[in-house]
């Protein structure tokens, strides 16, 4: 089947949208839900577009801080909810399907915020893509209905950075947000502890090669192994002391390079085999 061109598809995404009255956007405030946020508000307007963003150890405060702000400048209606992932049964055991019970907890939050206000849809930003991928939270977004009108439309994450720069959105050139729990193995239990110590961890290197780009920190017990594109690997080399230094600080007994380089879902990899 040929694919249609990508101002079809936006033409589609707005026109699915339109049917979407009054909506509610689940925004994380990353690339995928910013540009389906600012595409939903262009086509229904103020009044029929509120975005909810989920606080949760999951993702750092300074992610909801610009969620806040990408509503505030564009007039855009906004709410959080709060969510303790790690008080949800069976999560913090990281099984397999952690995913699914941690999106099922937080879309079923977020429709009941929709129903009491009167917004008949809910809707997230997961995209074409998203099919490669070990997705266990697709299956909790179809049991309750969920929308995912970017994945409908067949927009691929691509596309969808190079809309986001048509619409003048800062976040299209943005690395891709991902939970912080998809740093730990599965079967390695989850700890509020872990958690931080992951997101300090991948700051520093973003703070140290302020040209990184994408970069993950996957912690196996006492072992940091840092995931960044091929390209950066030497400016890891470059400033290995004051790395290791750091992780240190932060417990890791072992820092390592992955020659792989950054790639989503690796720790899905095991699953695989």
């Amino acid at each position: 089947m040929q694919m249609p061109s990508q101002g079809a598809k936006l033409d589609d995404l707005k026109r699915s949208l339109s049917r979407t009255r009054p909506l509610v956007v689940a925004f994380s405030g990353g690339v995928d839900s910013a540009f389906l946020l600012a595409v939903a508000r262009e086509t229904l307007g103020e009044g029929d577009v509120l975005a909810v963003t989920v606080r949760s150890c999951l993702l750092p405060a300074r992610e909801t801080g610009a969620a806040v702000r990408f509503c505030r400048e564009r007039s855009i209606r906004h709410a959080t909810v709060d969510i303790d992932p790690l008080s949800l049964p069976g999560f913090a055991e990281n099984p397999p399907d952690r995913c699914y019970i941690c999106k099922k907890a937080i879309f079923s939050r977020v429709l009941e915020l929709a129903a009491s206000i009167g917004f008949r849809h809910v809707a997230e930003g997961s995209n074409l893509d998203d099919d490669d991928d070990y997705r266990p939270g697709r299956r909790a977004i179809a049991e309750l209905g969920v929308l995912s009108p970017l994945r409908d439309a067949h927009f691929t994450k691509r596309e969808i950075r190079e809309e986001s720069h048509k619409l003048g959105l800062e976040t299209w050139d943005r690395p891709s947000l991902a939970c912080l729990a998809s740093r730990l193995p599965y079967g390695q239990r989850i700890t509020a502890a872990d958690l931080v110590r992951v997101d300090e961890a991948e700051q520093f290197l973003r703070e140290s090669i302020p040209d990184i780009g994408q970069v993950r920190v996957r912690l196996h017990g006492g072992l940091a192994r840092i995931e960044v594109a091929p390209e950066k690997a030497g400016a890891i080399v470059a400033v290995r002391n004051d790395v290791v230094a750091k992780f240190k600080s932060l417990g890791y007994d072992w820092t390592s390079l992955d020659l792989e380089g950054y790639r989503t879902g690796s720790m899905n990899d095991g699953l695989r085999n």
